[in-house]
């Protein structure tokens, strides 16, 4: 898939305002400080269509953007940035989950894993989230230039290990990303693009 086009729609703290139109929408979201933006902006090929921020916690609405007129790329607030206020935090944690649980429109979210950290319980804690609500999903190992192979390798080793010892059957399925040097970009749009092939395919595809 090549992006043409990348328009901002809409911010929100609101699931049921989101963009009614029926459009298959991907949602990613992650730690606070994990590199979101900076994938959004890189696979888009726009520099400044997410902001970026060396503040964590610079995301704190839904949102949605229309890409190539068929789909929205969905950019949702971090989870775990712990100079947020416990307030703030149960309200980001109510429209996400609102966002997750009741938005017809999602079809995949993509869940950002830092690469360079051994697997991290609140990240294992948020999968399972989405694995027990039955929400698919896919993960974005991020900041793939920033460690060598072997310990890339050794880190998705430990993420399995711990995901099974959570009861899960298998690994979900999982790309590993550099926005500085556009790594798994063409896998990863590749994969959108296939879903959404089969959304169109089966019409409503909801």
């Amino acid at each position: 898939m090549k992006i043409t086009s990348a328009e901002f729609i809409v911010s929100n703290s609101d699931a049921s305002k989101c963009p009614a139109e029926f459009l298959p929408e991907y949602a990613f979201i992650g730690r606070s400080n994990v590199g979101k933006s900076s994938l959004i902006n890189m696979l888009t090929n726009h520099k400044n269509l997410a902001k970026t921020s060396g503040k964590p916690g610079k995301t704190q609405l839904i949102n949605h953007f229309k890409i190539n007129n068929n789909w929205f790329l969905v950019d949702l607030p971090g989870y775990g940035y712990a100079k947020v206020s416990k307030k703030t935090k149960s309200v980001f944690q109510q429209f996400i989950t609102d966002y997750f649980e009741n938005r017809q429109q999602l079809v995949c979210a993509f869940v950002l894993i830092d690469i360079r950290h051994e697997a991290q319980n609140i990240d294992i804690e948020f999968m399972t989230y989405m694995g027990e609500s039955e929400i698919p999903f896919c993960i974005i190992f991020t900041k793939a230039d920033k460690i060598s192979k072997t310990k890339i390798d050794s880190h998705i080793a430990a993420y399995k290990k711990q995901m099974y010892a959570n009861n899960w059957a298998e690994m979900p399925h999982y790309f590993v990303t550099s926005s500085t040097e556009s790594i798994g970009k063409e896998d990863l749009l590749s994969y959108i693009d296939e879903v959404n092939q089969e959304v169109f395919k089966n019409n409503s595809g909801f």
